[in-house]
């Protein structure tokens, strides 16, 4: 494999592998990082490339191991709500947003027909939270064979295991994401496409936040919405807490008063998704907030999750403020 041949497989597969890293390691800049890794590390090696497999389970072989070498010893990555209680969690690493426009379709080849089952992948942040619950390499057995559809085989030469090790693999595995993702969901699959519905409700959510209105906000919450704002370890698991707390935030008299906020609309790990950006004072520009994902059931915002991380917005091409 010569420069020219190399420097093509690596940009054909750099935005899929970011994904494989991402869920792995639940870190969009991690994942970022390690992608360069695992190309230098398949540059270094590409003299034992022999074939025998495609181009693709070649390098995807090589992620799974940099995301292993990386996570070992290490606690996982999680949502506020996974870590503690409502009134405060403990400290831990939190989950990290992935910027939609990143999520590059992969059409399958005659010589790569593994390629087809990247169009059922999911980084639903439900699946992504609950996945994370996983040990290292039961993580990777989930992601490799239920999510991207490789045979048991092949999950466990890219793992330097055995069939029967995979498959047990497999069953721990299931069964703890059972306990952790929705209800109804103990087969994981992509959710449809949000509705025509789903997106005015998050229109009249923007124009609620914008306006500060609680009235209108409270009717688009379900009653038991959950709430999360990391790396704030606190979260809300019903709409009177949750409005309770924007009342304060809201409110140009209390101290806890955040700004006039502005919102733009961004699709984020394939769902619904805000930005929020905040003016703290008449006259000055909005600034990045918060990016929000939201899970609607039902007619209502049955999950939100705002990650305060203003330094992620580049990533999602947002602009770096609004004006006045």
């Amino acid at each position: 494999m010569d420069d020219g041949e190399f420097a093509d497989l690596v940009e054909r597969h750099r935005a899929e592998l970011r994904v494989h890293c991402y869920r792995m390691l639940g870190s969009f800049q991690e994942a970022e990082d390690l992608v360069q890794e695992v190309f230098l590390r398949a540059w270094r090696g590409r003299g034992g490339f022999q074939g025998r497999s495609s181009a693709r389970a070649w390098l995807y072989r090589i992620a799974t191991n940099v995301c292993l070498d990386v996570l070992r010893g290490r606690a996982p990555r999680l949502l506020p709500y996974q870590a503690g209680s409502p009134s405060g969690a403990g400290a831990a690493s939190w989950l990290q947003p992935f910027p939609d426009h990143l999520r590059e379709p992969v059409a399958a080849r005659s010589d790569e027909p593994e390629a087809a089952a990247v169009a059922r992948e999911t980084l639903e942040l439900a699946f992504l939270a609950a996945i994370q619950q996983l040990p290292p390499r039961q993580r990777a057995a989930v992601i490799l064979h239920d999510v991207l559809g490789w045979p048991a085989r092949q999950t466990a030469e890219a793992l330097d295991g055995t069939v029967a090790s995979v498959n047990s693999a497999l069953q721990r595995a299931r069964a703890t994401l059972r306990d952790h993702l929705p209800p109804g969901r103990t087969e994981w699959a992509p959710t449809a496409p949000p509705s025509d519905d789903d997106r005015r409700l998050v229109r009249r959510y923007m124009s609620a936040v914008e306006r500060g209105d609680l009235v209108q906000l409270a009717e688009l919450l379900a009653a038991d919405v959950r709430a999360t704002m990391p790396p704030y370890p606190e979260w809300f698991s019903d709409r009177e807490s949750l409005l309770g707390a924007l009342a304060r935030s809201w409110d140009p008299g209390s101290a806890e008063y955040v700004g006039a906020m502005r919102m733009l609309d961004v699709p984020v790990n394939g769902q619904l998704g805000v930005a929020g950006y905040v003016r703290a004072a008449a006259g000055q520009a909005y600034l990045p907030f918060a990016i929000g994902v939201l899970r609607i059931e039902d007619g209502h915002i049955a999950e939100l999750t705002a990650f305060h991380e203003p330094v992620l917005f580049a990533a999602f091409l947002l602009p770096p403020s609004l004006d006045r």
